[in-house]
């Protein structure tokens, strides 16, 4: 299996070759999100993004396993995957949106409160909810890759976890570190991260599901010339 820096270096270098698509791409599922995020009140962006953001993620996520198989970025992937993947997207925004709301009832209950004892719950009332979400890293790609349903890929993203757990921490590390610097420009996470993000996760985890494999057939495809993007 490859390291994680050669997995990230790979990566690097795919998003240079892909970079318009990366970065239209990205726009497009950030639009719905700066949409959503500041114009609708919270209760219901909480429920729209699920439904709304969630899918055209997945078609990003989408749109690039189908640039690996096919050699060539076409924006209406991201599209028709977005609609395929509705169902899985949706149950995986929802489960985000429980997380996110695990750990702020957490913090807005006990983090009042005195005493080590409240300090000591809501520290692993988040401890929780970051290994949950970190256990979920693979669901995408499994849905995506080996066709399997959200149910089953998500259990089996947590089979995984626990089978890989150094990789991926370091993976979710990695992608943590990364995604920092891009929202601190705001503009870079806009037209960068989504399109990144599809990547490095693909790459993540057909490492993980090909151990055996020394050079991925993938990357004779992402080492090919950037053709641009068609519609």
């Amino acid at each position: 299996m490859r390291k994680l820096n050669d997995v990230l270096k790979k990566t690097g270098v795919e998003v240079y070759r892909e970079i318009t698509a990366v970065a239209l791409y990205s726009m497009i599922t950030s639009l719905i999100l700066v949409v959503v995020v500041m114009f609708v009140p919270l209760m219901a962006a909480l429920l729209l993004l699920p439904v709304l953001y969630m899918p055209l993620f997945y078609g990003v996520c989408y749109a690039y396993h189908r640039k690996t198989e096919r050699g060539k970025s076409r924006l209406k992937d991201v599209f028709q995957g977005a609609l395929k993947g509705l169902g899985p997207a949706v149950v995986m925004g929802f489960f985000f949106v429980v997380m996110a709301l695990i750990l702020w009832s957490t913090w807005w209950y006990y983090g009042g409160k005195e005493g080590i004892g409240y300090l000591a719950i809501g520290v692993f009332q988040t401890y929780f909810v970051i290994m949950a979400l970190i256990s979920q890293f693979y669901t995408f790609q499994l849905v995506i890759q080996e066709g399997m349903g959200i149910f089953k890929a998500m259990a089996y993203s947590v089979k995984l976890f626990l089978k890989f757990p150094v990789y991926t921490l370091g993976a979710s590390f990695q992608a943590f570190c990364v995604a920092i610097p891009l929202l601190l420009t705001v503009v870079g996470f806009g037209f960068l991260f989504n399109g990144m993000w599809a990547i490095y996760q693909h790459k993540v985890t057909y490492n993980v599901l090909n151990p055996e494999e020394a050079k991925p057939t993938e990357d004779g495809i992402a080492a090919s010339e950037a053709r641009g993007v068609s519609v």
